[in-house]
C-alpha cells in the first residue's frame, strides 16, 4: 500500500469507520444480486491495498461490480477493454507535441491515459500482448507511470480490477507465474444460483434499476487501509501462515501430495498476501486480530494463481484449489 501519511489511526477512529464498511457491502448488494464472496472478496483487496483478478465466464455482472463499488467509494472509475492491437501508450498515456500559435514555440505535453484513476477494470487483460499487459502490471506495482523520462504519481487509492475470460483461449497471452504473482487475490465469479439469477432477471428487466450509495470518499478508504495494518496477527497464526506457504513448494520436506502435483510453490509473496488479506479481512467482519477462519477463507484466492501444477495434477484433474484445501488440511497449525 502506497501512502502518503504514515499516521494510523486510532482505535476510536477506526471503530467509528466499521459501520460503513457494513454500508459499503449492503450498498454492493443494491446493485448486484448474490455474489456475496466475490464481493468479500474485492473489498478485501481493497483495504489490503492490492489488486485483483476476477475470472468468470462473461454476464456475470463483473463490470457491474467495479462500477458500483467505484460509484459506492466517491472514486472516478475507468474501463479500458483490452485488445490485440491495444498499446502500452493507449494505457500510460502519451507525449504530444504543441505549438504556440503566438510564438512559435514548441513543446511537449503529457496526456495521462486511462490507467490515472482511482479504480481501473482492465476487461480480459490476457487478449493483449505481453509489452501492454507489462506496462499495467509495472504501474500496479510501483503505483507511478514513467514517460519520456519523467515519473508521475498514480492517484491514491489505486485499484486494479483485472478480468479473464476462462472458457474461451484463443487468441490470449497468459500471464506469466512471475506477473500473476503481482495479484493479491485471484478471485473465481461462478454462476448464481436458481433463487439469485431469478431476482436478477426481476431487477434488470424491469423500471427500476437499484441505484448505488456513496458511502466514503478516498481520504476513508486510505484511513481503513492504514488501519489495516494495525490488525492483530498472533505469532502462532504467522508461524501456521508461513508453515502453509512453505508446505506448498515441492522438496524434500513437502507432503507427498504436493511432491505429486506441484512443479513450483508459492513464493514469499504468497505469504505477506495472506496476513494482509487476513487483517482486512478480520477488519471488514468488525474484528482487530485475525483468526483461521479468515486463513480457511482467503488461502485458495491468495494462493491459487500462484501455484505452478504439474503434468500429473492436469490429469488427475487436481486443481490449484485442492492442493490448497490438501495444505490447509495437513499443516496443523499447532507448533
Amino acid at each position: 500500500m502506497n501512502s502518503n501519511d504514515t499516521h494510523p489511526a486510532t482505535a476510536a477512529q477506526v471503530q467509528a469507520m466499521l459501520p460503513r464498511l457494513q454500508e459499503l457491502r449492503a450498498a454492493l448488494a443494491q446493485a448486484v444480486v448474490g455474489q456475496d464472496a466475490v464481493v468479500e472478496q474485492l473489498l478485501v483487496g481493497l483495504l489490503a491495498g492490492g489488486h485483483c483478478l476476477l475470472e468468470g465466464a462473461p454476464g456475470l455482472g463483473k463490470t457491474l461490480l467495479v462500477r458500483s463499488l467505484g460509484k459506492a467509494l466517491e472514486l472516478q472509475f475507468r474501463r479500458v477493454q483490452f485488445t490485440p492491437d491495444l498499446m502500452p501508450s493507449d494505457i500510460l498515456g502519451t507525449e504530444l507535441l504543441e505549438e504556440d500559435h503566438g510564438t512559435g514555440h514548441r513543446h511537449f505535453r503529457f496526456q495521462p491515459g486511462p490507467i490515472f484513476t482511482n479504480l481501473l477494470l482492465a476487461d480480459e487483460l490476457n487478449r493483449t500482448p505481453p509489452k501492454t499487459q507489462a506496462a499495467l502490471l509495472e504501474a500496479m506495482q510501483e503505483h507511478t507511470v514513467s514517460q519520456a523520462g519523467t515519473t508521475r504519481a498514480l492517484p491514491e487509492p489505486f485499484f486494479v480490477l483485472a478480468t479473464q475470460n476462462p472458457i474461451e483461449q484463443a487468441g490470449t497471452y497468459p500471464l506469466p507465474e512471475a506477473q500473476l504473482d503481482r495479484f493479491l487475490l485471484h478471485v473465481r465469479v461462478g454462476y448464481p444460483d436458481e433463487r439469485e439469477e431469478e431476482q436478477i432477471l426481476r431487477q434488470t428487466t424491469g423500471s427500476h434499476a437499484g441505484s448505488v450509495p456513496q458511502v466514503m470518499d478516498g481520504d476513508a478508504v486510505l484511513a481503513l487501509q492504514r488501519a489495516v495494518r494495525e490488525v492483530h496477527v498472533s505469532d502462532d497464526l504467522l508461524a501456521w501462515i508461513n508453515r502453509l506457504v512453505r508446505a506448498s513448494r515441492p522438496g524434500p520436506g513437502a507432503p507427498a501430495e504436493i511432491n505429486t502435483w506441484v512443479r513450483w510453490g508459492a513464493g514469499p509473496r504468497a505469504g505477506q498476501s495472506l496476513v494482509l488479506a487476513c487483517k482486512a479481512r478480520a477488519l471488514l467482519h468488525g474484528r482487530f486480530a485475525a483468526t483461521r477462519d479468515d486463513v480457511h477463507a482467503l488461502a485458495a484466492p491468495v494462493m491459487r494463481h500462484r501455484l505452478l501444477l504439474s503434468f500429473t495434477a492436469e490429469a488427475e484433474q487436481t486443481s490449484a484449489d485442492d492442493v490448497v484445501a490438501t495444505l490447509l488440511r495437513v499443516v496443523s497449525p499447532a507448533t
